[in-house]
C-alpha cells in the first residue's frame, strides 16, 4: 500500500486539504475485504466554499498568460510520470483494471496533460478581410470562468485529466468531483496539480456521492458542466443546465457495434473484438457490445472467438500473466450476471462462451468474459448498456441488413467494420451513426488529439471532448470589429 494511500484523504478547496466530516472506506474490487484507503465524504456547505473560491481565483488566473498555465500543466504531467509505478498500484487496488492497464491509462494522462499545455502555445485569434476599408476583424477567446467536471471511476485519472487540463489552461477556474468509488486516485491527480503550481482555489476537488455532484453542477456560480457518466443522471443535469443558462458537455453510454463482413480478416478481427469487449471489464463506453456477422463467417467467428476468450485469464489485476480484473464491485457484477441470465432465460439467448464466475478467480467481483448469440436485437442486452464484458452476437445476410441492424439503438458513440474493400469502408464511414467510427480496429480505440464524442443520445450538442475542440467548450468566442481611432 502506498504512504499517500494510507493517509486520510479530503476535499481540496481554496489551497487546503479538509479531512472533518464522515469518513468512507475505499475498497480492493479484487480482494473486498481489503480497504485501500479512507477519505472524508464533503457536506454541501464545502462545495459552496469550493465555488466561491473558484469564482473569486478565477479573474487572477486568467491573467496570467497561456504559456505560465501550460507550464503549471507540463510541471503536473512530469510530476505523474515520476510516480507512474505507485500510482499504477494504486489504481489497479482501487479500480480492479490490470497493472499494464493501470500503467497505461498513467501514461495517456501524461501525455494529454502535456497535449493541453501544449495548446497554451496555440493561435487564438483568426483574422477576416472587412468589406470596410481600414477596419479590422478578428475573433478572440475568452474563458467561461467557473467550470464543474464530474467524472466517472472507470478512468480514474485519465477522464478528470482530459477534462480539467483545457478547463485551466484556457483561463477558467474548476469544481472537480470524482466518482466516489475511486475517490484516492483523484486525490493524486489533485496533489500533482497542486505541487505544479495551480494557485489556491483555481481547482478544486470535492469528494462525494451523486447528491454532491449535482449541487456543484446546480450552483448558481457554476457557468458550465462537464459530465461523463449514466444516461439518466447526464440527462437530468443537461435539462436543469439548458434551464439555467447554463452550457453542459455530456458524455452518457453507448451500445457499440462491430460489423464482421465477408470478407473480413478473422485473425484480426478476433483480437480486435477481444480488446473491445474485455479490456477495462468492459467497463468502457467504447466497449463492444453487439457483434453483427455476415450469416457465411458467424459460426467460424463464433469459435474463433470462444477459444480466444477462454484462453483468458481472469483474476487480480495485480497478479501477472491476468489478463481481465474484476468489475468495480459486487453489486454491479451480480446487475451483469442478472442481465446474463435474463437474455438466456427469458429472451432465447445462447451462451458461447463465459456466462458465469470463474472457479478459480477468488472473492473479487469477477465474470467470465461472455459472448451471447441472440436471433435478434431484442433481448435487453442488445438495447441498454450492460457495464461489463459481454456482447452479443447475431448473424446478417447483406450489408444494408448489417449497417440497420448496427444503426437500431438510442445511442451513437462509436462503431467497428471489418473488411478488406474500400468501398464498403466508405460505406460505413458514412453511413454509420456514430461520433467514432473504426475500421479493422477496435471500438474502444481513440487519440488524445482528436475529437472524443457521440452521435444521438451518447452524448450532448456541445462540442466534443479532447483535441482541438475542447477548447471550444472551455471558452467563449467573441468576434471583433475594429477601426483605429485617429
Amino acid at each position: 500500500m502506498t504512504e499517500t494511500a494510507r493517509e486520510l484523504a479530503g476535499s481540496h478547496v481554496d489551497g487546503r486539504w479538509r479531512t472533518g466530516g464522515e469518513v468512507a472506506t475505499s475498497h480492493n474490487p479484487a480482494r473486498p475485504d481489503e480497504p485501500v484507503g479512507t477519505y472524508a465524504v464533503a457536506d454541501h456547505e464545502l462545495v459552496d466554499e469550493a465555488v466561491a473560491a473558484a469564482r473569486a481565483a478565477q479573474p487572477a488566473w486568467r491573467a496570467r498568460t497561456p504559456a505560465e498555465r501550460g507550464r503549471i500543466l507540463r510541471r503536473a504531467a512530469e510530476l505523474i510520470a515520476q510516480r507512474r509505478e505507485e500510482l499504477a498500484d494504486l489504481m489497479t487496488r482501487e479500480e480492479g483494471k490490470t497493472l499494464p492497464e493501470s500503467r497505461g491509462e498513467i501514461g495517456r494522462a501524461v501525455d494529454t496533460l502535456h497535449y493541453h499545455a501544449t495548446r497554451a502555445w496555440a493561435p487564438s485569434s483568426t483574422g477576416y478581410d472587412s468589406s470596410i476599408p481600414g477596419e479590422e476583424v478578428r475573433t478572440v477567446r475568452v474563458p467561461v470562468g467557473v467550470v464543474a467536471a464530474i467524472a466517472p471511476w472507470n478512468f480514474p485519472l485519465l477522464i478528470p485529466t482530459w477534462k480539467v487540463a483545457p478547463a485551466l489552461v484556457h483561463g477558467n477556474a474548476v469544481v472537480w468531483k470524482p466518482a466516489s468509488a475511486t475517490p484516492l486516485m483523484a486525490v493524486e491527480l489533485q496533489r500533482a496539480l497542486v505541487e505544479a503550481g495551480v494557485p489556491d482555489g483555481v481547482c478544486n476537488l470535492v469528494l462525494g456521492g451523486g447528491r454532491i455532484g449535482g449541487g456543484i453542477a446546480a450552483h448558481r456560480d457554476v457557468d458550465a458542466i462537464t459530465f461523463t457518466g449514466s444516461t439518466g443522471v447526464g440527462r437530468t443535469l443537461e435539462r436543469d443546465a439548458v434551464a439555467a443558462g447554463k452550457r453542459i458537455q455530456v458524455e452518457l453510454g453507448g451500445h457499440n457495434p462491430a460489423i464482421v463482413f465477408d470478407d473480413a480478416d478473422l485473425d484480426q478481427t478476433v483480437e480486435a473484438l477481444v480488446a473491445g469487449v474485455t479490456s477495462g471489464t468492459g467497463q468502457k463506453c467504447t466497449a463492444t457490445r453487439r457483434v453483427l456477422a455476415h450469416r457465411s463467417v458467424r459460426d467460424e467467428l463464433a469459435e474463433r472467438i470462444a477459444k480466444r476468450f477462454g484462453g483468458l485469464r481472469v483474476g487480480d489485476g495485480l497478479a501477472e500473466g491476468v489478463n481481465m480484473g474484476p468489475l468495480i464491485s459486487h453489486e454491479a457484477r451480480d446487475e451483469v450476471l442478472g442481465e446474463v441470465r435474463r437474455a438466456v432465460e427469458r429472451d432465447g439467448a445462447e451462451i458461447v462462451t463465459g456466462g458465469g464466475v470463474p472457479d478459480d478467480a477468488g472473492p473479487g467481483a469477477f465474470l467470465e468474459p461472455t459472448v451471447l448469440a441472440v436471433a435478434d436485437q431484442q433481448p435487453t442486452v442488445c438495447r441498454e448498456e450492460v457495464f461489463g464484458p459481454v456482447t452479443s452476437l447475431l448473424a446478417f445476410d447483406d450489408d444494408d441488413e448489417a449497417l440497420a441492424l448496427a444503426n437500431d439503438t438510442p445511442f451513437g458513440l462509436t462503431g467497428a467494420a471489418f473488411t478488406r474493400s474500400e468501398r464498403r469502408t466508405r460505406r460505413v464511414v458514412e453511413d454509420l451513426e456514430a461520433g467514432m467510427v473504426n475500421i479493422n480496429t477496435a471500438t474502444t480505440g481513440s487519440e488524445l488529439h482528436a475529437p472524443f464524442g457521440g452521435m444521438k443520445g451518447s452524448s450532448s450538442l456541445a462540442p466534443k471532448e479532447q483535441g482541438e475542440t475542447a477548447r471550444d467548450f472551455v471558452t467563449e468566442l467573441k468576434a471583433v470589429y475594429h477601426v483605429p481611432a485617429d
